[in-house]
């Protein structure tokens, strides 16, 4: 069986708090998976406010919404230029979306 790829796409509060709990549960699952939690809008925020140390690694913050909210992300976090535009592309990598 080929290894899960999935993008979490978490663009409010309550969806990065599905989406940490979607990761947690689908990582449980399937130990080999590869998850990333695309944050963006009101997301991005939340994510920076309220740190959760067993997601955070997963986590990638749109640059458009931190420049955009006048946010700076957490020291190495992760980030790409645009959510859309990421999340497409991965999507043509074969990974699955899923909104949260």
């Amino acid at each position: 069986m080929s290894v899960l790829r999935v993008i979490l796409h978490a663009p409010t509060a309550g969806s990065l708090a599905r989406a940490r709990s979607n990761a947690r549960n689908l990582l449980l699952a399937e130990p080999d998976a590869q998850v990333e939690i695309v944050v963006n809008a009101q997301g991005v925020r939340c994510a920076i406010e309220a740190p959760d140390a067993d997601t955070d690694a997963l986590l990638r913050f749109c640059e458009n919404t931190l420049q955009r909210q006048n946010l700076q992300p957490p020291p190495h976090a992760a980030t790409i230029q645009a959510a859309v535009v990421y999340m497409a592309a991965r999507q043509a990598e074969g990974w699955a979306y899923i909104r949260c």
